[in-house]
Formats: structure tokens, C-alpha cells, sequence
């Protein structure tokens, strides 16, 4: 576990810098536009392009060393952050500057993401998968934690060049602790694929591995349905919250929510989640539905947090479970692939969501709400009406969705029995 523990460490120092500037820029696009469409942008920058090299990056971290992937692509995401910087403070940075930065970063961690996934396999004993996952959602949660809180104070103090800033310097930690761990010996060059004119079949062989076992790919299918209610909302929550507040209660909210996240990696890590993980999958589905269901009732700081927190609470477990039941289930030399491939189609849902969260919430939900709108005098006495009640009217629907694409998911035997009809990993 040492030199796993080593690389971990690395990344979440790098994961806490990078959330400091995505909160930040999020913030910055949002009160200099005004436009919750313009702010959805931001996140469907984050995920597509990690969509679209998903393919090639799996095939290159089932066939060259890991370490040298990550360790490359931290470098880039840390030269994009530092043209950031640069432009920042000539005063020359455009929103479409901010895209395009983000874009290379999810471009970076679309190489990175397959390979720090499937390092357990080389570096861990296979009874400690259910930890070291554990462990991995633990890195996202200090990503959700401590972020927000600390750009909220920094926007004050240091503004956001002060905060490029930081995140530029933890790239540099994660390096660090890559450079310093090795790795066991991998299979073949990437360059002898290349030139045996096969990288086409490996880039498909992801695909094929998820589509011959049902079980995979009906669970594949419903998390790319959970995944799409889920982006709506994700987008969703700054906007409705600085609808009735400010920027500081805002950090307030997301750091004590995001606690949630921590809270239920911790558990993962303890625990390892319950024998049967797709059970845990089911179980913490509908508690993330039931959380951003009680998120859009009321305009009430308290409320958000408490049901904030039962949303991140419910991830780390949901995501731990599932990557364990890959790691298990899925033959090592295939796990880059099927990862990459698994994490790019579960994903695409994302993007969709993005794009049509921001007009849905702009054009049809907020005039519902408004003073006068067509349901203030009905739902509207229910949850409030004002700006950022036509995103929580969403909301509600987004966690009736959940719940019920749960419920339905679990009538199908290939899905609530697939750690018993397929074999576990030599």
C-alpha cells in the first residue's frame, strides 16, 4: 500500500488546487455574465473532451507505463493553469480563454484518470480494492471540501490570480510524489500497436468487453440515465443559490455539503462497502435522489447543506462500489480500456445535461416562478417564488427521476445480480 499511499497523497494536494480554481472561475464567469448558460458552458468544457479521447487514452494505459501517463499529463493541465495566470495578470483573460484552458485540462485527465484508476491492480493486493477505492473517492472529497470555503475567503484576500497561483504549485507536489514512486514493469510499447496497425482494435476492444457481458452494460446504461439527471443539477446549484444569497454563504454551503463527500469515503475506506456492491450502488442511489430531491423545497441555506451533504454523502459509496466490481470483474490487461471506455460513455450524459440545463432553467422554469409567473399561485406557494425557485421546482424532478430510474434498474437480474453471473478476475 506505500507507494499507492505516496501517489494518493500527491493527488489530493493537486485535486484541492484544482477545485480551488474551478470554483473560482465559476464564480467569476457567473457574476460577470450573469448567464447560467454561459456558466453551464464551464462544466460541458470539463467533460467532453475527456469524452472524446477516452478511447485512445485507455488503450495507452493498458499498453504503456501509468506512472509516465499521469506524471505527463499533470504537467500539461499545470502549463494550461499557468497561461491562465499569465493572462490574468496582463488583464487579458476572456471567458473564451477560460474554456479553452479547461478544455485542455479535461483533455490532460482524460489520459490520467484511466491510469490512476487501474493502478490498484498493479500496486495493491486484491482484498484491499474495496479501501484503496475507498481511498480514491477520499481524494474527491477533499476536492469538495475545502475548496470552496478557502476560494470564497481567497476571492477576498489573495483574488483570483493569488488562486491560479496555488493550484500551478500543486501540480508540482503531485509530480513530486509520481517521480518518486516506480511502478512494476508494463506489457507492450504503444509504438508496437501502432505499427502492427492494431490501435484501431485496441480502442475498440473496451467497448466490446463491456458489450458481451450484460451485466456491465445494463449497469453502463443506467448510470449514463443517473448520470444526466445528476449533471442538471450539478450545474444548477450555484445559480440557485446565488439567487437568494451571496458568494460567501455560497463556499459556506458547498464546503459543509461537500463534508458529505468525506464523510462517506471515509466510511468506504473503513468499510469497503457491503458484500454484494451492487446492492450498495442501489441503496445510495436513493439517498443521492432523496438529497437533491429536499435541495429544491426551500430557499434555506440549511436545508441545501443538510440535503447537500446526503448527496456527496451517497458518491464516494456509489463509485467506490462500482469501480471495485470493474477491478474484480474485469481481466487487468482490459482495465485501462474498459475504464476509459466505461468512463466516457457513462459520462456522455454530462455534456447533454450541461447544454440544456442552462435553457431549461433560463426559459422555462424561472418564469414559472416568478412574481406573477404561471405557477407562483400553486407550486409556488409550496417553495417559494423569486429568482433561483424555477431551478428548485428542477430539482425536485431531478430527485423523482433518480429515485425512479433506481427502482426500475433493479427489476433487471442482469443488473442486481451481476457479481454472480460473472467470474471474478485470477
Amino acid at each position: 500500500m506505500r507507494n499507492f499511499i505516496c501517489i494518493w497523497f500527491g493527488q489530493v494536494i493537486s485535486l484541492i488546487g484544482s477545485g480551488l480554481t474551478s470554483f473560482a472561475l465559476g464564480v467569476w464567469v457567473y457574476q460577470l455574465t450573469g448567464s447560467t448558460i454561459q456558466f453551464s458552458l464551464i462544466y460541458l468544457f470539463i467533460e467532453l473532451p475527456y469524452i472524446l479521447v477516452a478511447p485512445l487514452s485507455g488503450v495507452i494505459a493498458d499498453n504503456w507505463n501509468r506512472r509516465w501517463i499521469m506524471i505527463l499529463a499533470d504537467i500539461a493541465s499545470g502549463i494550461s493553469t499557468f497561461i491562465v495566470a499569465i493572462l490574468l495578470y496582463y488583464d487579458a483573460l476572456k471567458i473564451w480563454h477560460i474554456y479553452l484552458a479547461i478544455a485542455f485540462h479535461s483533455i490532460s485527465q482524460g489520459f490520467q484518470i484511466p491510469a490512476y484508476y487501474s493502478i490498484p491492480t498493479l500496486l495493491v493486493n486484491k482484498k484491499h480494492f474495496g479501501q484503496v477505492n475507498g481511498m480514491i473517492q477520499l481524494s474527491l472529497a477533499a476536492e469538495k471540501l475545502f475548496p470552496p470555503i478557502l476560494a470564497g475567503i481567497l476571492l477576498e484576500t489573495i483574488q483570483l490570480k493569488g488562486i491560479i497561483l496555488i493550484d500551478f504549485a500543486t501540480f508540482g507536489i503531485a509530480l513530486l510524489t509520481l517521480l518518486f514512486v516506480r511502478f512494476p514493469k508494463h506489457q507492450l510499447n504503444i509504438k508496437d500497436k501502432i505499427s502492427e496497425n492494431r490501435l484501431w482494435k485496441e480502442m475498440s476492444d473496451g467497448w466490446n468487453y463491456i458489450w458481451e457481458r450484460p451485466g456491465l452494460f445494463n449497469l453502463l446504461m443506467f448510470f449514463v440515465i443517473t448520470n444526466f439527471t445528476i449533471g442538471l443539477a450539478q450545474v444548477l446549484i450555484t445559480p440557485m443559490v446565488l439567487g437568494f444569497t451571496d458568494v460567501q454563504t455560497l463556499g459556506k454551503i458547498s464546503s459543509i455539503a461537500g463534508s458529505g463527500y468525506l464523510f462517506g469515503a471515509i466510511l468506504m475506506t473503513t468499510w469497503g462497502g457491503p458484500k454484494k456492491k451492487i446492492q450498495g450502488v442501489f441503496c445510495f442511489q436513493i439517498f443521492l435522489g432523496s438529497g437533491i430531491l429536499l435541495t429544491g423545497l426551500r430557499p434555506s441555506p440549511i436545508l441545501i447543506t443538510i440535503s447537500g451533504f446526503l448527496v456527496f454523502f451517497s458518491i464516494p459509496i456509489i463509485m467506490g462500489c462500482a469501480n471495485t466490481i470493474r477491478q474484480v470483474k474485469v481481466a487487468p490487461e482490459y482495465q485501462g480500456r474498459v475504464f476509459a471506455i466505461w468512463g466516457a460513455i457513462a459520462y456522455s450524459s454530462f455534456p447533454l445535461a450541461y447544454i440544456i440545463a442552462g435553457s431549461l432553467a433560463d426559459y422555462m422554469f424561472q418564469p414559472l416562478l416568478l412574481e406573477g409567473g404561471l405557477l407562483s399561485d400553486s407550486i409556488g406557494t409550496l417553495i417559494g417564488v423569486g429568482v433561483g425557485r424555477g431551478i428548485g421546482l428542477m430539482f425536485i424532478l431531478i430527485g423523482i427521476l433518480v429515485i425512479l430510474a433506481t427502482t426500475i434498474a433493479y427489476q433487471y437480474p442482469s443488473i442486481r445480480f451481476v457479481e454472480d453471473r460473472l467470474p471474478d478476475i485470477k
